[in-house]
Protein backbone atom coordinates (compact mmCIF):
# COMPACT_ATOMS: atom_id res chain seq x y z
CA UNK A 1 0.00 0.00 0.00
CA UNK A 2 1.64 3.17 -1.17
CA UNK A 3 -0.09 7.16 -0.21
CA UNK A 4 0.58 9.91 -2.68
CA UNK A 5 0.29 13.81 -1.53
CA UNK A 6 -2.23 15.57 -3.69
CA UNK A 7 -2.05 19.57 -3.47
CA UNK A 8 -4.32 22.04 -3.86
CA UNK A 9 -4.16 25.06 -6.42
CA UNK A 10 -6.55 28.02 -6.33
CA UNK A 11 -6.79 31.09 -8.93
CA UNK A 12 -8.97 34.07 -7.88
CA UNK A 13 -10.85 33.13 -11.03
CA UNK A 14 -10.96 29.90 -11.15
CA UNK A 15 -12.09 26.42 -9.14
CA UNK A 16 -9.40 24.64 -7.16
CA UNK A 17 -7.24 22.36 -8.95
CA UNK A 18 -5.16 19.72 -7.21
CA UNK A 19 -2.16 17.70 -8.76
CA UNK A 20 -0.29 15.45 -7.82
CA UNK A 21 3.33 15.73 -7.70
CA UNK A 22 4.54 12.20 -8.33
CA UNK A 23 2.48 11.65 -10.75
CA UNK A 24 2.82 14.32 -13.56
CA UNK A 25 -0.20 14.92 -15.47
CA UNK A 26 -2.52 13.97 -13.38
CA UNK A 27 -4.83 16.61 -12.66
CA UNK A 28 -7.97 17.17 -11.53
CA UNK A 29 -10.95 20.52 -10.49
CA UNK A 30 -13.73 21.03 -8.71
CA UNK A 31 -15.84 24.11 -7.67
CA UNK A 32 -14.94 23.48 -3.95
CA UNK A 33 -12.66 21.58 -1.46
CA UNK A 34 -15.34 18.67 -0.87
CA UNK A 35 -15.90 18.07 -4.46
CA UNK A 36 -12.33 18.21 -5.76
CA UNK A 37 -11.17 15.80 -2.59
CA UNK A 38 -13.32 13.43 -4.20
CA UNK A 39 -12.24 14.05 -7.86
CA UNK A 40 -9.10 13.45 -6.43
CA UNK A 41 -9.92 9.86 -4.85
CA UNK A 42 -11.04 9.05 -7.88
CA UNK A 43 -8.19 11.03 -10.52
CA UNK A 44 -4.90 9.04 -9.30
CA UNK A 45 -6.77 5.46 -9.38
CA UNK A 46 -7.90 6.08 -12.72
CA UNK A 47 -4.21 7.38 -13.13
CA UNK A 48 -2.04 4.70 -11.78
CA UNK A 49 -4.37 2.13 -13.67
CA UNK A 50 -3.86 3.48 -16.95
CA UNK A 51 0.19 3.81 -16.23
CA UNK A 52 -0.29 0.07 -15.28
CA UNK A 53 -2.12 -1.06 -18.17
CA UNK A 54 0.92 0.87 -20.38
CA UNK A 55 3.45 -1.26 -18.31
CA UNK A 56 4.75 2.18 -16.76
CA UNK A 57 6.55 1.95 -13.27
CA UNK A 58 4.68 3.14 -10.62
CA UNK A 59 6.93 6.03 -8.52
CA UNK A 60 7.70 5.88 -4.95
CA UNK A 61 6.13 8.21 -3.07
CA UNK A 62 7.77 11.53 -2.53
CA UNK A 63 8.26 12.96 1.23
CA UNK A 64 6.13 15.37 2.02
CA UNK A 65 9.26 18.18 2.84
CA UNK A 66 10.24 17.63 -0.80
CA UNK A 67 7.44 18.90 -2.07
CA UNK A 68 6.84 21.64 -0.13
CA UNK A 69 10.88 22.61 -1.06
CA UNK A 70 9.67 22.81 -4.64
CA UNK A 71 9.19 26.06 -6.17
CA UNK A 72 6.05 24.93 -8.38
CA UNK A 73 4.32 24.32 -5.01
CA UNK A 74 5.01 28.00 -2.96
CA UNK A 75 1.77 28.61 -3.63
CA UNK A 76 -0.35 25.26 -3.11
CA UNK A 77 -1.49 23.54 0.12
CA UNK A 78 -0.88 20.07 0.35
CA UNK A 79 -4.36 19.12 1.24
CA UNK A 80 -4.30 15.18 1.21
CA UNK A 81 -3.18 12.14 1.14
CA UNK A 82 -4.54 9.63 -1.20
CA UNK A 83 -3.97 5.58 -0.34
CA UNK A 84 -3.84 3.37 -3.42
CA UNK A 85 -4.57 -0.46 -2.30
CA UNK A 86 -6.23 -1.76 -4.51
CA UNK A 87 -4.62 -1.30 -8.03
CA UNK A 88 -2.03 -4.72 -8.49
CA UNK A 89 -4.07 -6.39 -11.24
CA UNK A 90 -5.38 -10.17 -9.93
CA UNK A 91 -2.54 -12.47 -9.56
CA UNK A 92 -3.43 -15.94 -11.53
CA UNK A 93 -1.75 -19.18 -11.05
CA UNK A 94 0.49 -20.87 -13.67
CA UNK A 95 1.99 -24.29 -14.06
CA UNK A 96 5.22 -23.77 -15.52
CA UNK A 97 8.18 -26.52 -16.68
CA UNK A 98 11.92 -25.20 -15.85
CA UNK A 99 15.11 -27.37 -15.34
CA UNK A 100 15.50 -27.87 -11.91
CA UNK A 101 19.17 -26.38 -11.60
CA UNK A 102 17.54 -23.00 -12.40
CA UNK A 103 14.73 -23.56 -10.06
CA UNK A 104 17.05 -23.72 -7.21
CA UNK A 105 19.08 -20.59 -8.61
CA UNK A 106 16.15 -18.46 -8.33
CA UNK A 107 14.96 -19.64 -5.38
CA UNK A 108 18.45 -19.07 -3.79
CA UNK A 109 18.14 -15.35 -5.75
CA UNK A 110 14.90 -14.92 -4.18
CA UNK A 111 15.79 -15.61 -0.70
CA UNK A 112 18.48 -13.48 -0.80
CA UNK A 113 16.66 -10.82 -1.98
CA UNK A 114 13.77 -11.38 0.36
CA UNK A 115 11.08 -12.15 -2.23
CA UNK A 116 8.99 -15.49 -2.68
CA UNK A 117 9.51 -17.48 -6.24
CA UNK A 118 6.42 -16.02 -7.76
CA UNK A 119 7.50 -12.66 -7.07
CA UNK A 120 11.03 -12.87 -7.81
CA UNK A 121 9.99 -14.28 -10.91
CA UNK A 122 7.39 -11.90 -12.04
CA UNK A 123 9.56 -9.18 -11.13
CA UNK A 124 12.24 -10.64 -13.23
CA UNK A 125 9.75 -10.85 -16.25
CA UNK A 126 8.66 -7.29 -15.82
CA UNK A 127 11.87 -5.83 -16.29
CA UNK A 128 12.54 -7.76 -18.99
CA UNK A 129 9.61 -6.84 -20.76
CA UNK A 130 10.41 -2.71 -19.42
CA UNK A 131 13.78 -3.35 -20.82
CA UNK A 132 12.57 -4.46 -24.75
CA UNK A 133 9.75 -1.64 -24.35
CA UNK A 134 12.35 0.72 -24.44
CA UNK A 135 15.02 -0.51 -27.27
CA UNK A 136 17.59 -2.94 -24.50
CA UNK A 137 18.01 -6.46 -25.76
CA UNK A 138 16.80 -8.95 -23.13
Amino acid sequence: MASYIAVIHKDPVSDFGVSFPDFPGCITAGATIDEVKDMAHKALPFHIKGMLEDGEKIPVPSRLEEIMADPDYADAVAFLVVTISDLKPRAVRVNITIPEDTLHRIDAAAKKRGMSRSSFLAHAAQNAIHSNQHGSPV
